[in-house]
C-alpha cells in the first residue's frame, strides 16, 4: 500500500509540473495568446480536477489501510490474549492430570510404574496366548499339508519296494548225519574242538540238541568261516588239528571270494556303477552283519532303492541319493577296527576312495554326526528310518527296550505341570497328563512341542514318537 500511495505522489508532482511549465512557456501575437489562454486555462481546470480526485482516491486508500492497520493491531491482541489464556489451560491440564494421577494412585493402591508393569505383564501374556494359538494355528496346517504328501511320497515307495524280512541272530547252525559226530568233533580230550575255536574265534556248541552243532559268535565273518571249515571237516570225515587248521584257512579263502560276489550282487541289485573294488568288498562283509536282527546288506540295497524313488518324486538327485543310501552304513563294516561313529567312518572311507562330496555329506548325516545341508542327505534319512521301521524288520533286546521307554518319561517328567506320563505301543507313543491349574490349553500346545524336540536331539529311534499331551479338570458332588 505504500507504494501506492508514493505513486500517487509522484503523478500529482509531474502534473504540478507539467501545469508551470505551461505557464511559462512563451507566447505569440495577441490573438494567439488569447487562443492559448483559454485553451490553457481549460486544460489548466481539467488537470486541477483531476488532481482533485486523484488526492480524494489517496485519501480513501489511506483511510482504508488505517482502518486495515486498526483491524491487524486489534487481531493480533487477540490472537496474544488467546495464546495466553491457551498456556493457562494447558498448565491447569497439567495439574489436574498430576492430580488425577494422584488420586488413582491412592485409589488404586498401586504408582505408576507399577500399573505400567502390570499392563506390559498382561500385554505380554495375551501376546503369549496369541503366539501359542498362531503356532498351533500353523503346526496344524503345516502338519496336515506334510503328512499328506509324505503320505503319498512314502506310500508310493514303499509299495513298488515290497521285500521280505527274516531276522537274523548270531548263531548259526550246522546239521550233522548222526550224533556220533559229535564226538569226533570234540576229539580226544576235547583238541578238535579246542583247535576249531582257537582258529575260528567261535564258540562250538555241542548240547543235546539232536544231530546238530550251534555256532556262536557276534563276528558274522568268523562265524560264517566256522560253519564252513566244519562243512569241509564233516564232508572231508578227517578231524584232526592239522586237518582243522587246513580247512579253516581254505574256508577263509573262499570267503574272502564269496565276500567280493555278495558285493558285486548288491551293487548290481541297487544299479549303482563305477564303486572302488575297495567298497564292493566293505558292503559284500556287511552281509555278515546285523543291525537289532536285520541284515545291514540287504539293509543298505532297500534304502537304495527307496532313497532313488523318493529322489524322483522330490526332483532331488537319483543318483547320489542311491549311491549314498547304499554305502551309508559300510562303515560298519570296519566298526571294530576304526574308532568313531559308523557314518563318520564311512564317509571317510568314501571320500578316501574317490566318491563325491555330497554322496560323502549324505552318509555323513545320515545320523545327524552331521547337520543335513542337502536334500539327498534327508533322503537317505528317511529312507533309513523307512526301512528299519518296516514290522519285522528289527528287533530289540529287552534291556534297550525298557531303557527307551525309560529315557521317554524321563525327558517329559521333568518339564513343569506335568503329573502323569505313560509310553504306550513300545514306546512309539508318549501321553503326558498335565496339572489343569499349572497349564492352560496354549500351554499344551508349547509343551508337547518341546518335548517332541527334545526326543528328537536326545533320543536315537526308528520312525516317529507321538507326543500326547492330556488336560482334563473334573468337578464332582454328591447329592444326599
Amino acid at each position: 500500500m505504500e507504494i501506492v500511495i508514493a505513486a500517487a505522489l509522484l503523478a500529482v508532482g509531474l502534473v504540478l509540473a507539467a501545469v508551470l511549465y505551461g505557464r511559462e512557456r512563451p507566447s505569440g501575437g495577441r490573438g494567439d495568446r488569447a487562443v492559448s489562454g483559454e485553451v490553457a486555462d481549460t486544460a489548466l481546470i481539467e488537470r486541477r480536477a483531476e488532481l482533485v480526485r486523484i488526492e480524494e482516491r489517496v485519501l480513501g486508500k489511506e483511510e482504508t489501510l488505517d482502518a486495515q492497520r486498526a483491524e491487524l493491531a486489534r487481531r493480533e491482541r487477540g490472537v496474544d490474549e488467546r495464546a495466553e489464556a491457551l498456556e493457562r489451560q494447558t498448565a491447569e491440564l497439567a495439574d489436574g492430570h498430576r492430580e488425577l494421577e494422584r488420586q488413582l494412585e491412592r485409589v488404586a493402591g498401586v504408582t505408576a510404574a507399577q500399573a505400567k508393569q502390570l499392563l506390559l505383564k498382561e500385554l505380554e501374556d495375551q501376546v503369549r496366548h496369541e503366539s501359542a494359538k498362531l503356532i498351533r494355528q500353523i503346526e496344524e496346517e503345516t502338519k496336515r499339508d506334510a503328512d499328506r504328501r509324505v503320505r503319498n511320497i512314502l506310500s508310493v515307495c514303499m509299495q513298488r519296494i515290497a521285500a521280505g524280512h527274516a531276522t537274523e541272530t548270531t548263531v548259526s547252525v550246522v546239521q550233522l548225519a548222526s550224533d556220533d559226530m559229535k564226538g569226533r568233533i570234540i576229539g580226544r580230550e576235547g583238541r578238535n574242538i579246542r583247535a576249531l575255536e582257537n582258529l575260528t574265534g567261535v564258540d562250538f556248541i555241542i548240547d543235546d540238541t539232536p544231530n546238530a552243532v550251534v555256532l556262536s559268535g557276534f563276528d558274522g565273518v568268523r562265524r560264517e568261516i566256522a560253519r564252513m571249515t566244519l562243512e569241509k571237516l564233516l564232508a572231508d570225515g578227517r578231524i584232526h588239528p592239522a586237518r582243522i587248521e587246513e580247512m579253516y584257512y581254505q574256508a577263509k579263502s573262499e570267503l574272502e571270494d564269496h565276500i567280493v560276489e555278495l558285493g558285486e550282487e548288491a551293487v548290481f541289485e541297487a544299479n549303482v556303477q563305477g564303486l572302488d573294488p575297495e567298497l564292493v568288498r566293505l558292503l559284500g562283509r556287511l552281509k555278515f552283519r546285523t543291525s537289532y536282527g536285520q541284515n545291514v546288506l540287504a539293509h543298505s540295497v532297500e534304502c537304495s532303492r527307496l532313497a532313488a524313488l523318493m529322489a524322483h518324486e522330490l526332483g532331488a538327485s537319483p543318483r547320489t541319493a542311491r549311491r549314498a543310501a547304499l554305502l551309508h552304513d559300510i562303515g560298519k563294516a570296519v566298526s571294530h577296527e576304526v574308532e568313531g561313529p559308523h557314518a563318520l567312518v564311512g564317509g571317510d572311507i568314501a571320500r578316501r576312495h574317490g566318491e563325491s562330496e555330497a554322496v560323502v555329506h549324505a552318509m555323513e548325516a545320515h545320523h545327524n554326526e552331521v547337520e543335513p545341508q542337502t536334500v539327498e542327505a534327508v533322503i537317505v534319512q528317511a529312507a533309513d528310518a523307512l526301512s528299519g521301521a518296516r514290522p519285522g524288520a528289527r528287533g530289540e533286546s529287552l534291556e534297550q527296550y525298557v531303557r527307551r521307554l525309560r529315557d521317554l518319561e524321563q525327558i517329559a517328567t521333568r518339564h513343569d505341570g506335568v503329573d502323569k506320563v505313560y509310553a504306550m505301543q513300545a514306546g512309539r507313543e508318549i501321553r503326558v497328563m498335565v496339572a489343569p491349574t499349572s497349564i492352560d490349553d496354549d500351554g499344551m500346545a508349547l509343551l508337547s512341542h518341546e518335548i517332541a524336540r527334545e526326543i528328537e536331539k536326545e533320543l536315537e529311534y526308528p520312525g516317529q514318537i507321538k507326543v500326547t499331551v492330556i488336560r482334563e479338570s473334573r468337578s464332582v458332588e454328591y447329592a444326599r
